[in-house]
């Protein structure tokens, strides 16, 4: 094998023609990469969560097909003790819960509002609720009415301490339209004169949509720069410091953008995988670009061809035995683990493409920049006055010392 990259692979791959052809397929690497992060679905779905054979994957099915025009029903929670018997914070609380009823994801004919029920009963003349001992002592007028409000309020010996009504969503059909709604009715009860808390159970999975793309790119970030870093002081040569992070930033972007195509949304599981496999992104080119800096090699396609013979069997080794390592999570019956088998044989394949394919033919343009540098420098130096008596010689890095 090592045979093989050093007479045919590393010839073949320094050829003109190809390396013209490795550059065109980078960037169709790079522009499909780039489109499917763009086209990438957010949040998670709840039965991914369950085994393929659980009884929860056929009840969120069942859901989706009869009931999905139907969102959360959503509690809105008066969070504070306040005069329910005062008319004016009365209508302040009504005009509040009409304000979340105009929203586009909210059916106002299906929301169910004890304190509206309360009014309507003393509108009809029945009770009087227009002062604090009437409001709290007819409450059991409203209780004989409709039993289940008895658990919309938090009645003590002062008053009513906290209480809730229900609003219900429609038209919820998607990571985006969550966080939209979610979004919407805190900021709608924000602005609300009366202290006002809207909740749900599904909102806790509805709170990783408003950070999930922010927080991946931080740790994405973040780690990069700390392998950079790493390898900085590990690694005497920063242009292979340098190439080790180019290699990670585009491996992860063509495993972000690949995750689209794989039917693999962005959410906290495949976040923590991408961040752990930025680990693995770096073997590959760490090894084969200091292999070409440190190679006494004089030309530059001599230095890729030589790394190429050195290093190209290992690390297509330890590609090949880490994907079979992870390959029977492939069968397994859980979202989870066929999330790491994907994004993990991901990360190998790229990560393989960019240290035998990519990297390689990409330092060897270096050889031809450098002597591009040094020829530019020599010319301004001649054009300097005495240039003759300046200048004795150019230290071209590819050829022998010329006069």
């Amino acid at each position: 094998m090592s045979i093989f990259f050093k007479k045919y692979y590393g010839p073949f791959l320094t050829g003109k023609w190809i390396k013209l052809l490795v550059v065109l397929l980078y960037g169709a690497y790079l522009g499909g990469s780039i489109y499917g992060c763009t086209q990438m679905k957010e949040g998670i779905d709840l039965r991914n969560l369950a085994s393929d054979d659980s009884y929860v994957i056929a009840y969120y099915d069942d859901d989706d097909r009869y009931f999905s025009e139907y969102g959360p029903r959503v509690m809105v929670v008066v969070t504070e003790s306040v005069n329910y018997w005062d008319e004016s914070v009365r209508n302040d609380i009504e005009a509040c819960l009409q304000d979340l009823e105009n929203s586009t994801y909210v059916d106002r004919n299906l929301s169910l509002s004890w304190l509206r029920v309360y009014t309507g009963i003393a509108g009809s003349g029945l009770i009087n609720i227009n002062s604090k001992d009437h409001f709290i002592n007819n409450l059991s007028v409203l209780f004989q009415y409709s039993p289940s409000f008895e658990w919309d309020i938090h009645k003590t010996v002062e008053g009513i301490r906290a209480s809730r009504f229900f609003i219900q969503t429609v038209n919820v059909t998607s990571a985006v339209d969550e966080k939209n709604l979610l979004n919407e009715l805190r900021d709608r009860a924000k602005q609300c004169v009366v202290p006002l808390m809207v909740y749900h159970p599904a909102f806790i999975y509805y709170d990783q949509y408003l950070v999930i793309v922010q927080n991946t790119i931080q740790n994405v970030v973040i780690a990069a720069g700390a392998m950079l870093v790493v390898s900085l002081v590990l690694i005497p040569s920063p242009l292979c410091c340098l190439w080790v992070t180019f290699a990670i930033a585009s491996v992860i972007v063509g495993v972000s953008g690949f995750m689209t195509f794989w039917d693999i949304s962005l959410d906290s599981i495949s976040m923590i995988n991408l961040v752990i496999c930025i680990g693995f992104s770096v073997d590959f080119s760490a090894h084969i670009s200091y292999a070409f800096v440190t190679s006494g090699e004089s030309s530059a396609n001599e230095k890729a061809i030589g790394a190429l013979h050195q290093l190209g069997y290992p690390v297509l080794q330890g590609a090949v035995s880490t994907v079979l390592g992870v390959v029977v999570l492939a069968a397994a019956k859980t979202y989870i683990f066929r999330t790491f088998f994907k994004i993990m044989f991901l990360v190998i394949l790229f990560g393989v493409l960019h240290g035998l394919v990519f990297i390689p033919v990409f330092l060897t343009f270096f050889g031809y920049f450098g002597k591009l540098l040094l020829i530019t420098e020599a010319i301004i130096l001649c054009l300097r006055p005495f240039c003759k008596s300046r200048i004795k010689y150019v230290r071209f890095r590819d050829d022998k010392d010329r006069p």
